[in-house]
């Protein structure tokens, strides 16, 4: 993609973002009510993500788990954390919304591959670290081939065939995509978990992510 498709993909994010927020908001305002409601503040989950080089930004998502502890004060797992209705807000994708901000300030694109934790930068293998070459996306080719029900190699592997094939047609196909995906609540969790393993690296093995937002 040459500069002057990347212009005009990001004037097309941020018109679409802008416009997608105008639309959006009352839902915003609802979910906003709801999670101050039933798991207290903040309402937002705020997390620096490495973004497009590797740079890293602040991402901003709808919390969907509550931040209960152990008597020792160890953070629950996932699964114990993660309520009914962070279930919902996952489901129906309504937890990615505050990143239309994160569209309108550059750190993101629409589309892309999604933006993972900071600690695994230095996991990726050479090949892998080329998802970095191109603005994270609140939804992406891996997003649209199975989301969380993918393993971290598979995900990958959509996301270095984005990098090497996007164009502004394939960005419109995984919109559409994405759109039917969310309707039917496909991949949202991973099998036998509430949210995708960790990473450790091509060669490591998958543990549960504890105690944090983990990416997928």
């Amino acid at each position: 993609m040459g500069i002057l498709p990347e212009l005009v993909k990001r004037t097309a994010d941020f018109g679409c973002a802008a416009v997608a927020l105008v639309l959006v908001f009352p839902v915003m305002l609802v979910a906003a009510a709801l999670i101050a409601l039933c798991m207290g503040r903040p309402v937002v989950f705020v997390q620096q993500r490495p973004g497009r080089n590797g740079e890293c930004f602040a991402l901003f998502k709808f919390r969907s788990m509550t931040g209960t502890t152990t008597r020792a004060g160890e953070v629950l797992p996932d699964e114990q954390r993660l309520t009914s209705l962070g279930k919902f807000l996952r489901s129906t994708s309504i937890d990615e919304l505050p990143s239309l901000f994160n569209v309108l300030r550059g750190d993101m694109s629409l589309v892309g591959p999604r933006p993972l934790l900071v600690e695994y930068l230095p996991l990726y293998s050479q090949e892998q670290a080329a998802r970095h070459d191109v603005r994270p996306g609140i939804t992406g080719w891996a997003q649209v081939n199975g989301r969380n029900a993918l393993n971290w190699e598979e995900k990958f592997a959509h996301d270095i065939w984005y990098v090497r094939n996007r164009s502004l047609a394939l960005d419109l196909k995984i919109l559409g995509m994405t759109v039917l995906k969310v309707l039917r609540r496909d991949g949202i969790s991973a099998q036998g978990r509430a949210t995708m393993s960790r990473f450790e690296g091509s060669n490591g093995s998958d543990r549960t992510a504890v105690g944090r937002d983990n990416g997928a």
